[in-house]
């Protein structure tokens, strides 16, 4: 892992204790996706010594942050009590967006993660390792999405409950086949608030963004606008639309390309990066235009590499300020 240089980490550091706690200003929310990420816990810079159990660092999280995005969610299926316990131990404010499992992405689902009474039916169909949801019975795949959404109740009930993330696979080009998902994915669950990212950049060719745009907007799906990369996989522009009035939604994935395009690296090695001040500082203006056209405006670090997302997403806050 390439640490940065002392003095960028040194300047990010100092920037990010300036930062209101929760990190807000106005209707801007800034927060990062996880608060658990290994190297975040094993660097000993964000939680303190003896906080150790999971309801303490989401308490001390919640401290810091009023926002957070789930994305164990992509991997496995939530139970009831973990979720209550996520209630239990977060203010009455804090909002947690869900990122959605594969059966709703297209992506390939790790049968390991998969409780034994969904696997082995599964297995049984010959499939060992990963399935694609396309490739099973219909009632499979539909218990599938129950099991997503049933736990996700109790976070609407509290009012704690933001959008599911719908992360689209970087071979979810612009097709007409695949806005037709998407419309469907509206149709299928009318009341749920969608936020959509894609990871093709074919949705935002100059000729076709505005389309997507209309077309998120008629859906009521909040777009994702992201900083990430160029490269093949993804390297969407970071442009940023607003096509919902509740809500306004940025992700930043850092600008590392050597390990965003590299094939097989490890989630460590695709979001090593820390932010300039600079590089936050083009985004303070972008923000603020979105925060008087959208209700809300949440900024989601997803650089979580050590303390990296927290430095970052602190600092953001802090330049919406100055």
């Amino acid at each position: 892992m390439l640490d940065p240089d002392a003095a960028p980490l040194q300047e990010a550091t100092e920037l990010a204790l300036r930062a209101p706690a929760p990190a807000r200003l106005a209707n801007v929310v800034a927060g990062t996706a996880g608060w658990t990420e290994p190297t975040l816990i094993k660097s000993g810079l964000f939680y303190p010594r003896g906080t150790a159990s999971a309801k303490a660092r989401l308490e001390f999280y919640a401290a810091h942050f009023s926002m957070v995005e789930v994305d164990a969610t992509y991997y496995t299926l939530l139970t009831h009590e973990t979720v209550q316990r996520w209630c239990d131990a977060t203010p009455s404010d804090f909002v947690f967006h869900i990122k959605a499992h594969p059966v709703l992405t297209g992506h390939p689902i790790d049968l390991k993660k998969l409780p034994k009474d969904l696997r082995e039916p599964i297995e049984t169909l010959g499939f060992e390792n990963r399935v694609y949801a396309e490739r099973l019975p219909v009632e499979l795949q539909q218990e599938l999405e129950r099991r997503f959404f049933a736990p996700l109740e109790l976070l609407e009930q509290a009012r704690k409950l933001g959008v599911i993330l719908l992360q689209y696979p970087p071979w979810f080009a612009a097709t007409r086949g695949n806005v037709k998902r998407i419309e469907e994915m509206r149709r299928r669950y009318p009341a749920v608030r969608f936020a959509v990212e894609f990871r093709n950049k074919s949705w935002l060719e100059p000729r076709r963004s505005e389309r997507v745009f209309s077309m998120l907007r008629s859906e009521r799906m909040t777009y994702v606008a992201v900083d990430e990369p160029e490269g093949e996989v993804g390297g969407l522009p970071p442009t940023l639309a607003v096509t919902t009035s509740e809500l306004a939604y940025l992700r930043f994935h850092g600008r590392n390309r050597a390990g965003w395009s590299r094939r097989g690296a490890t989630v460590q090695q695709r979001f090593d990066y820390l932010y300039s001040q600079e590089e936050l500082g083009a985004w303070v203006e972008p923000a603020r235009k979105a925060a008087a056209e959208a209700e809300r405006v949440h900024a989601v670090f997803n650089n979580c590499v050590q303390n990296y997302a927290v430095l970052n997403a602190k600092g953001l806050v802090v330049l919406l300020g100055v």
